[in-house]
Order: structure tokens, then C-alpha cells, then sequence
């Protein structure tokens, strides 16, 4: 399942954006509305494979274009430093937020297959709002539709992606040596609060990346495309008009 909204009068660089996990194209919805503007934009899901590997292949699949700039939001974020390994020379530019680019922590690891053993269970929901949702921060007064949202879109992509998913997060590779191989300008963006992917995450992709700008989005936490959907914007829009 994808979303692609194309015009096909602009000769600005599409977008590629890949959402996080168990979340689809509305978790974008507001960077839609404002980058369609100037652009191509494509949303891509996760929806295919048991490893960043062939994550990373099925979405190239889907791409139409030769030379385009990628984002993504958390695993979007790790996915989309996977297809920089594999094909750096398609992108022009490279947007992390809230992501990580190490490998599974080992308390986390171990995690994952309990929560794997819940979703064959047909509790896979629960795992998301109670041990996924329950930490992505935001407003008080918006976390209550923020949690519709999320569970809906879990709901949507199913029980089966969310064991894929898992399986690809937990033996996911480091990925340093290509962050530290990629020289398009790339930006990272970092919730203010985000406690999944907090901000020493993003210094470090900094601190690996030779042409990378960091922006801290302010009272934010993991889901700033939703959360901080002004500031998001204007921070993409803008490292989007340095790439050619």
C-alpha cells in the first residue's frame, strides 16, 4: 500500500518519505498538504520483508524516479539509512527524524519477541498503545486523538507487519559507516521530549554525517511530524531548497 501524489508540471526534486513503525502515509499528512505545493511527493509503507534489506529493496521498487531526496520518522528513519547503503547515488538528500542509527540495543532486543508472541496472540494493539504509544510524548489535550490515530493506522497494516517489522527492527544493522560515507546535505530533527529517540541519537548522526544540520523541534516528542506539524514543515521545506 502506497500514496502518491504527483505534479506533474514541477521540475522541483521529489520526496520520498517512509512513516515509522505501524504507521502509514498519515503520519504525514500535514508535510503532504505544504511539499505537494512545490514538488512530487511519495509515501511508501513498510509493508514487505523481515530485514532493512529487503525493506529497503521492495520500497526502490516502488520509486518512479531516477534522483529524488528521502526522509523518515524513526524505523522510516532507519529504513531510509539502509537505502542510502544500498544506492546512495539516488539520493540527493537525506532527512532523519527521530531515528537511530545503531544497531538494537540489547534490553531491547530481547523485548521483541515477547511482544512478537503477543501479536501472534491477536494482542498486537496492545503492544502499540501500551508500550509504543504510551512513550511518543506530545500534548496532553492531543494525546487522546493522537492514540486514535496511531491505533487506526496499526490496525490498518495488521498483525502481520508488526512481526515483520519487529523482526527487521531487532536485527537491524549499524549503520555509522554509511551515515559517515554520505555527503548529500541531510538535516536530522529531533523532538525536544522524544524518549524512544531522544536527542544524543540525533547528535551522533550529526557528528557521523559530513554535510548534516541538526534542528531540536521544540515541546515535541517522538512523533514530530504530528506533534510540531508548523516547525516540521518549515524545516523540510527549507533543506528541500538546497537540494538540486
Amino acid at each position: 500500500m502506497k500514496r502518491v501524489i504527483q505534479k506533474m508540471s514541477s521540475s522541483a526534486l521529489p520526496i520520498v518519505l517512509i512513516p515509522g513503525m505501524m504507521c502509514d502515509h498519515r503520519l504525514y499528512t500535514h508535510q503532504l498538504t505544504r511539499l505537494q505545493e512545490k514538488r512530487d511527493v511519495l509515501i511508501v509503507h513498510a509493508n514487505h520483508g523481515e530485514s532493512m534489506k529487503t525493506i529497503a529493496q521492495d520500497i526502490f521498487n516502488q520509486i518512479p524516479w531516477t534522483r529524488f531526496a528521502l526522509g523518515g520518522l524513526s524505523m522510516g528513519g532507519i529504513i531510509a539509512m539502509e537505502m542510502v547503503r544500498q544506492q546512495p547515488k539516488l539520493i540527493a538528500g537525506l532527512a532523519l527524524m527521530d531515528t537511530n542509527p545503531w544497531a538494537e540495543k540489547p534490553d531491547v532486543k530481547a523485548n521483541r519477541q515477547p511482544q512478537i508472541e503477543m501479536a501472534n496472540q491477536g494482542e498486537f494493539l496492545d503492544v502499540v498503545a501500551n508500550q509504543m504509544a504510551s512513550r511518543y510524548g506530545g500534548s496532553i489535550t492531543e494525546q487522546p486523538a493522537q492514540l486514535k490515530l496511531v491505533l487506526d493506522m496499526a490496525q490498518s497494516l495488521g498483525k502481520t507487519v508488526f512481526i515483520r517489522q519487529s523482526i527487521a527492527l531487532r536485527d537491524r544493522p549499524d549503520q555509522t559507516q554509511t551515515l559517515k560515507s554520505f555527503t548529500g546535505p541531510s538535516i536530522a530533527l529531533c523532538g525536544e521530549h522524544d524518549q524512544l529517540c531522544p536527542l544524543d541519537r540525533h547528535q551522533a548522526i550529526v557528528e557521523l554525517m559530513p554535510n548534516c544540520q541538526l534542528h531540536v523541534i521544540p515541546n515535541a516528542g517522538h512523533l514530530i511530524t504530528l506533534q510540531a506539524p508548523s516547525a516540521t514543515n518549515s524545516h523540510l521545506a527549507n533543506w528541500l531548497e538546497t537540494l538540486s
